[in-house]
């Protein structure tokens, strides 16, 4: 084993046995580069993704390729997933030298971290106009040694162009910014397939959230029309329920075969707050395939399950094969009449969806009738079963802090918003893991593995998305003491990440110095820091009057006026935000004897769009939206209020306001 045979990382552990003489992120590393006088060779990538697995198996797994990279270069690397701070930094630099960004990231450093040569995945010999890595590494090591000038001066420029993140422009997301946000939306907007541009197509969730709030009749039309064809689409696991990372066609036919905890952790929230028939089923299929496949013996959630297995009838590795079928495999395990039946259903064709003949699931038109809809049910159980023998993919089983707090608030509103104490209590657990592992004196730590945690601090979207998790806990538990470990993640991230102009950076003031401090509000496939610290700080001011908080989420707002009116595809998640905090969030306190009565009020009020709801028996010191707060002549009351100023409380849900 090389070095990274110590590592905590499943993605750094697949590379363990390389013979590339591989180091972890680290002054050593770097300082044998100098000692050596060679450049640095970083490789970026994580587990799950298939490009890297192909790249490995072609160059770092070969032995004449890994000789001349130990010989010329001293190669790094890095889990994206462990090391957010550092892929966020390089990736920028990979766009702006090569227009487009992706991975596995190919950069080469100087002696000081700064880039100057950036790519994704190059083949082992020249293909498409691409040239074969060795090419490239030996183009790179003679520019190093012939051309010092020339390198240098290209890192110095790198290095300036990283450093430029000056003070964002600050604006009003006002009314007018949201309705300009919802038109521009609509003008990117499918209307055959549902989503937003063209293929590639990722879930756009967050867009999606904030355009549920906003609640028009085009936004409504968006959410129905993008949530019905993810879920109806081959994006969407048919039998085990949950959703692959994006599909690579317009359709939301073929994945791209990745299932991620961050994507899972908020559509299955996303589709229990819908209120649909629909949305319900989605939900419910979504926690359970968390619970049962991503669900660490720990009681947090792994990271993701590979998109390759082994195909079940060559041994080879393939994209895709263990969710992909044929008509004559759904036959041979359902029989003649069942077989072509669920063939037509999940439009599993002769000629395939996919490759080889294979096709994925698609459920375009659910049953109507009670009988198609008991046979479609024994038909995905027996499918799963027939499935469940075919070699499983892989599983990154790291626990990373973020995406945790993503699936603790999803399960929470599946939970409630669904009747599954089950949920809950899976929220619950992870929350304890997070805890217990990863909240130590010296702050928040980002990964964990098998029950113990990784050396890395927690970045940004870890203190933001963990928050909101707790504050989701004490929504649905009433327990105060998530509400205490919120607080302080909030307070460590308002004195350790703040910028001068109010926003946030992605690393602590502490942290290690990069060749720049990465900065972007802008949400990807998850929300980013910065929109995840603001929808923390509204839910924390809701939960406890302090209007520190709803300051800063405000002053952190304005920083992002113009990136929501110039590109609100990535700014959905702030955008959500401002829309609660246009003229909210409402606070509801549900308190009274339980029983139906209750459990209906705080139904209805968990409907509400945004809003900030917790029940309770009667008043109570420990969470400040329930003080004073107590039922009317003894039946259940709901308080709703705004700023902790409340109207009168009232005891039917009808009395509450419309759910939109």
């Amino acid at each position: 084993m090389n070095r990274l045979g110590s590592a905590t990382s499943p993605y750094l552990l697949q590379h363990a046995d390389n013979p590339v003489d591989w180091w972890e992120w680290s002054p050593e590393a770097f300082e044998e580069a100098r000692s050596r006088n060679v450049p640095v060779l970083l490789s970026v990538g994580y587990a799950a993704c298939h490009w890297c697995h192909v790249m490995a198996h072609e160059s770092f797994e070969d032995e004449a390729t890994a000789a001349y990279m130990n010989e010329h270069f001293v190669n790094i690397k890095v889990d994206r997933e462990e090391r957010p701070d550092v892929d966020a930094v390089y990736m920028q630099a990979t766009t702006a030298m090569t227009g487009h960004g992706g991975w596995p990231m190919t950069v080469v450093l100087d002696h000081e971290g700064a880039p100057f040569f950036a790519g994704t995945y190059f083949p082992p010999q020249p293909r498409h106009g691409q040239p074969a890595f060795t090419q490239v590494l030996q183009a790179l090591s003679e520019a190093w040694h012939e051309r010092g000038e020339e390198v240098r001066r290209v890192a110095g420029q790198l290095r300036e162009h990283l450093a430029a993140t000056g003070d964002l422009p600050s604006g009003a997301l006002s009314a007018e910014v949201l309705e300009a946000a919802v038109q521009k939306l609509a003008d990117e907007f499918d209307p055959m397939a549902g989503g937003f541009g063209g293929a590639p197509k990722f879930p756009p969730t967050m867009v999606l959230e904030f355009l549920r709030r906003q609640g028009s009749k085009d936004a409504r039309h968006m959410v129905a029309r993008t949530a019905a064809a993810m879920a109806g689409g081959g994006m969407y696991d048919q039998v085990g329920g949950g959703f692959a990372r994006y599909s690579v066609d317009r359709g939301w036919v073929v994945p791209h075969f990745e299932k991620m905890l961050y994507d899972n952790a908020q559509l299955v929230g996303f589709y229990a707050r819908l209120g649909t028939e629909a949305g319900d089923r989605v939900a419910r299929e979504t926690a359970d395939f968390m619970i049962r496949e991503l669900r660490t013996a720990e009681g947090g959630f792994a990271s993701a399950l590979d998109a390759d297995s082994p195909d079940p009838t060559t041994g080879h590795s393939e994209e895709g094969a263990f969710y992909v079928w044929t008509p004559a495999q759904v036959v041979e395990v359902l029989g003649e009449e069942h077989g072509r039946w669920a063939a037509d259903l999940f439009a599993v064709t002769d000629e395939g969806t996919f490759e080889h003949g294979t096709s994925t699931l698609q459920l375009r038109h659910f049953p109507s009738t009670e009988i198609d809809r008991t046979r479609l049910a024994h038909v995905r159980a027996r499918l799963l079963a027939a499935r469940d023998l075919r070699p499983r993919p892989g599983i990154d089983d790291k626990v990373v802090a973020a995406w945790n707090g993503l699936a603790i608030s999803g399960l929470c509103d599946a939970g409630l918003l669904l009747g599954e104490q089950e949920y809950v209590d899976a929220a619950v657990a992870a929350g304890e893991l997070l805890e217990r592992l990863h909240l130590t004196e010296a702050g928040l730590l980002r990964v964990s593995r098998d029950g113990v945690a990784g050396p890395h601090a927690g970045v940004l979207e870890d203190h933001g998305c963990v928050a909101s998790g707790f504050l989701s806990l004490v929504q649905a538990t009433g327990d105060p003491r998530w509400l205490t470990l919120a607080t302080r993640l909030l307070d460590e991230a308002l004195s350790g990440f703040r910028a001068p102009d109010g926003g946030f950076f992605d690393t602590h003031a502490e942290a290690e110095a990069l060749v720049a401090r990465p900065r972007d509000p802008g949400d990807n496939a998850s929300p980013s820091g910065f929109s995840s610290m603001v929808h923390a700080l509204v839910t924390a001011h809701a939960l406890t009057g302090e209007g520190r908080y709803r300051d800063a989420a405000e002053e952190a707002l304005a920083t992002v006026a113009q990136l929501a009116e110039r590109a609100p595809r990535f700014a959905g998640w702030s955008l959500a935000a401002a829309h609660t905090m246009l003229d909210g969030p409402l606070e509801v306190a549900v308190v009274g004897p339980a029983g139906p009565e209750r459990d209906a009020l705080a139904h209805r009020a968990r409907r509400l769009p945004g809003a900030v709801v917790v029940v309770a028996d009667g008043p109570r010191d420990d969470v400040p939206l329930l003080v004073g707060r107590d039922a009317v002549d003894g039946k259940p009351a709901a308080y709703v209020c705004r700023g902790f100023v409340c109207e009168r409380p009232v005891t039917s849900p009808d009395q509450l306001p419309a759910t939109g």
